[in-house]
């Protein structure tokens, strides 16, 4: 299938081409277009940002819409973020213009009116988000066959966004559900940047149909601009080291603003609060150097008017724009070509970084850049572990891995999704009423994300939600939503699988900057959008927080998000610790700090032993396991081997090293816990037989034995932590230097 299918487009479709003055289809379009013509094939379309993937999955599904047009909408656009769904409405709108397919968007900050016009008049290209989704099959049951019985195609974009996660299951059993509700076969097409397992991806794309799936893929041939910057704060333990690292920080912001005020730059974080204090302090370095604030914060609980003036900047304001965001920038959405990209710290991994990366050199004859920024505290007398830069570590392994061998994340689907089991059962049932437990337990455990959810356990399940009163008989022996439930299921935050904490609105007069999760008192100040902020009044029934501008102190009413760590990036880093290579995009500053932990490293014996004498009667513990494994050797060693061997405690430095305390030496803690390894055949023998921790958002309604059994299956991993340790093992002392 390799003719061009140019001529086979819709013409409104080549005119949309030749007005952008394109020369050619992009390879990744011309192979999404031939499959689409000649196949009934779902598609994954994996090819690196900006080559033109929105357009590989849409000109040929508008064709088909243009040729036969659908009763119904004809293609369903699911997108992560309304951010993205924004983005891609507008372009979409552009597209269509001279097709006469109209193209509707639904989220949460879409009018009624435009809504209502759509449930009117079923047709084109819907763009939602499966919170939105969730909405409309539960609480419009009647009018999914209206809306999608003529469904062609559904497009899901940044699918590594979704798979893997509870938002994933929830997409496939929506998708499973409309497909039974409106006797519907769509092709599915999804889109990625950052796959590299498309074995497990094309799994996913598929579950619950019976139709294969083609990979469009596109390598990457696009030059690489990297380099590593990196900043040592010293611990301000006295006067003059207090002075000491006020000068540090002001080098290190300093330098940030220095390669950002005068371009269009992207500053990624991987923290709001780093994002908030960030832009916070670029301000006053503006206005100490008496020069233009240029500078904006994006992340989620910046109101959606701020965040769409950050975007509108970046994209197509007339000067410098600088932003610093969270992942709410990391997908897909379009912002022109950026000058440069800047990431603080380290992403927690090689598919973030390769997202990021992919924010610049969005044109083909330039370069994608990206300048890591890693500032770390360094403490000549702090603990042995705690002297390594872990940071600046992390990001020359996850560049090395992706840089040499494309290697990103592979992605691991829940086999107990026990939270999203709760989710599904109820945002069913409530579209059907009622149902016999065995009408329910059908629908259900046939849908593919719960294959691996035994009839026995659903049993147990709903036993223990007629319990609780989630759900309740009826006279005629058929369940419904019970008074419990409904108090859950009737609220909009249900519609979302994901974790999300209450917030308050905060409010400059009429004007709303964001939200935040931690509800001060009156008088408190504290930062958001970048600037500071002082509470005036606190509104609790409207959820609301009046506030005036501020100076003063810095604070974010954020915790730290953290992230986790593949043993691969982990083992990745123990290389580059015990290697002898001079990266050659790191500046003169990492280069010497690389080189005195290398030599610490030889020095202390850190890299050949996996526990090393940490002073008195503790011992330090380096698994060099990623950070589910290293979650699993905590609860073997608090669990399993803390009265055995008289541990005093077990602290975790997450997920790099442990600290033991006790009458134990390195050589028999080792050895145990090496023993209780091979013991353990699965991991709920590191669980209390009443402990039954949570993994999602509504595990807590679900049954503690099922709970207990799913946090065992998919919250810990023994097999990783047994084959992380014996790589750890057997690694090769000749190899450290």
């Amino acid at each position: 299938m390799s003719e061009n299918p140019f001529y086979r487009l819709a013409p409104f479709v080549q005119e949309f081409i030749y007005k952008k003055r394109w020369e050619s289809l992009r390879p990744a379009q011309i192979e999404a277009c031939n499959i689409c013509f000649h196949t009934p094939h779902h598609m994954l379309i994996a090819a690196g940002t900006a080559s033109g993937k929105t357009e590989a999955a849409f000109f040929p599904a508008l064709t088909e819409l243009y040729e036969r047009p659908s009763k119904s909408v004809g293609i369903l656009y699911i997108g992560p973020l309304k951010a993205l769904i924004n983005d891609q409405f507008e372009r979409l709108k552009d597209l269509l213009s001279e097709g006469n397919i109209p193209v509707w968007h639904w989220h949460g900050d879409v009018p009624q009116a435009e809504k209502t016009r759509l449930m009117r008049s079923p047709s084109g290209v819907l763009q939602i988000t499966p919170e939105s989704l969730e909405g409309l099959l539960m609480n419009r049951p009647n009018a999914i066959p209206a809306l999608f019985h003529d469904l062609r195609v559904v497009i899901i974009d940044e699918v590594h966004a979704f798979m893997g996660a509870d938002r994933g299951i929830q997409v496939l059993s929506e998708l499973a559900r409309i497909e039974r509700m409106a006797g519907c076969k769509p092709r599915r097409v999804g889109l990625s940047a950052t796959l590299s397992d498309y074995d497990a991806a094309t799994a996913w794309l598929a579950a619950g149909t019976n139709q294969g799936v083609d990979v469009v893929s596109s390598p990457g041939g696009r030059k690489l601009r990297l380099r590593v910057e990196h900043f040592s704060f010293p611990d301000a333990r006295d006067e003059e080291q207090a002075e000491h690292l006020h000068n540090a920080r002001k080098v290190y912001y300093d330098f940030i603003y220095e390669s950002t005020h005068r371009k269009k730059a992207l500053i990624f974080t991987n923290s709001r609060t780093d994002a908030e204090v960030t832009i916070l302090e670029m301000r006053r370095v503006a206005a100490r150097r008496q020069e233009r604030d240029v500078f904006h914060v994006h992340h989620g609980s910046i109101s959606a008017m701020l965040r769409e003036e950050t975007e509108a900047a970046l994209r197509t304001g007339s000067g410098p724009a600088v932003a610093a965001a969270t992942v709410t920038l990391e997908l897909g959405i379009d912002l022109g070509e950026l000058e440069r990209v800047v990431q603080l710290g380290a992403p927690y991994s090689a598919s973030s970084f390769v997202q990021r990366l992919g924010r610049s050199g969005r044109r083909e004859d330039m370069a994608s850049e990206m300048l890591f920024v890693c500032p770390e505290e360094e403490d000549e007398e702090a603990q042995l572990p705690a002297r390594m830069p872990w940071t600046l570590m992390r990001a020359i392994a996850v560049i090395e891995l992706y840089v040499k061998t494309k290697w990103v994340e592979p992605l691991e689907a829940r086999k107990m999704p026990m939270g999203v089991l709760y989710h599904q059962t109820m945002s069913m049932l409530k579209s059907m009423g009622e149902a016999e437990p065995k009408e329910l337990a059908e629908a259900i455990l046939t849908l593919a994300p719960f294959a691996q959810i035994r009839a026995d356990q659903y049993q147990v399940f709903l036993n223990y939600l007629i319990e609780t009163d989630h759900l309740q008989w009826t006279e005629d022996r058929t369940l419904i939503i019970g008074l419990t439930g409904e108090k859950t299921v009737n609220n909009y935050r249900f519609y979302a699988v994901f974790k999300d904490d209450e917030e308050h609105k905060v409010l400059n007069g009429s004007e709303e900057i964001g939200s935040i999760t931690t509800v001060p008192p009156p008088g408190y100040c504290f930062s958001l959008a970048g600037k500071l902020w002082k509470v005036e009044e606190v509104d609790h029934k409207h959820k609301s927080v009046y506030v005036k501008a501020a100076k003063g102190k810095v604070d974010t009413l954020w915790l730290g998000a953290g992230g986790d760590i593949h043993t691969t990036v982990v083992q990745k880093m123990r290389e580059v610790l015990s290697d002898t290579v001079i990266y050659p995009y790191l500046s003169p500053q990492a280069v010497n700090r690389l080189e005195r932990a290398r030599r610490l490293a030889r020095e202390s014996g850190l890299l050949k032993q996996v526990v090393i004498p940490a002073g008195g009667d503790s011992l330090y513990v380096l698994p060099w396991v990623g950070s589910k494994s290293f979650r699993t050797l905590e609860r073997l060693m608090k669990h399993n081997l803390s009265d055995k061997l008289a541990l005093r405690s077990v602290v975790p430095m997450e997920p790099y090293y442990f600290v033991v305390s006790g009458k134990v030496d390195g050589r028999t803690l080792l050895a145990e816990i090496m023993s209780e390894c091979r013991a353990a055949e699965d991991a709920s023998a590191l669980l209390s037989e009443d402990e039954a921790p949570y993994l999602g958002k509504y595990d807590e309604f679900v049954s503690p034995p099922l709970i207990r059994e799913a946090f065992a299956v998919d919250g810990l991993d023994l097999n990783g932590l047994k084959e992380g340790l014996q790589q750890t093992l057997t690694w090769d002392s000749s190899s450290v230097k």
